[in-house]
């Protein structure tokens, strides 16, 4: 499968526009996440990681999440750009979405603004918002990106994708 770049509209973006290796921006939109029947975070000073063929994927302050819905989990992965990540469990009452959220408490150059924090995924999600959007999660299970109609792909993550 090869990628045809769709091409944005008035105030899109494309996710092909955006840089390998990747970027950290700052975003004032309004992010929301709901799990288990309750908003666990709500944030207007999130920061967005932006890389060639996936959609943002949001970081909200680890301190704009509701207390004691972050819980450590075990394990780690490696980005090959951003470093080491630690894991979370998403609690909310007896729902519990294990390993679900990630942070980089000493990411590599370039990526200091992530330290303190936390990405999710919104497929383990009850629902994500941006700016009062519903996000629709970035296909494949792997990938953590928030798809809102703001940005246009094709997006990786999808069957036959894996290769981009």
């Amino acid at each position: 499968m090869t990628a045809t770049r769709e091409v944005p509209g008035p105030g899109q973006e494309s996710a092909w526009d955006y840089p390998r290796p990747p970027r950290v921006e700052p975003s004032s939109e309004s992010v929301e996440i709901r799990f288990g029947g309750r908003l666990v975070a709500r944030s207007t000073r999130t920061v967005r990681v932006l890389e060639t063929s996936h959609p943002p994927t949001y970081y909200v302050p680890e301190s704009d999440f509701e207390p004691g819905t972050l819980r450590p989990a075990q394990g780690s992965t490696r980005c090959e750009f951003k470093g080491d990540a630690a894991y979370f469990d998403v609690v909310a009452g007896e729902a519990v979405a294990r390993s679900a959220a990630w942070t980089y408490r000493e990411p590599m150059p370039g990526f200091e603004a992530l330290v303190g924090h936390v990405a999710v995924m919104p497929s383990a999600m009850d629902e994500c918002r941006v700016d009062d959007e519903v996000v629709t999660p970035q296909q494949g299970g792997f990938y953590g990106g928030w798809v809102t109609s703001r940005v246009v792909g094709p997006f990786k993550g999808a069957p036959g994708t894996w290769g981009w």
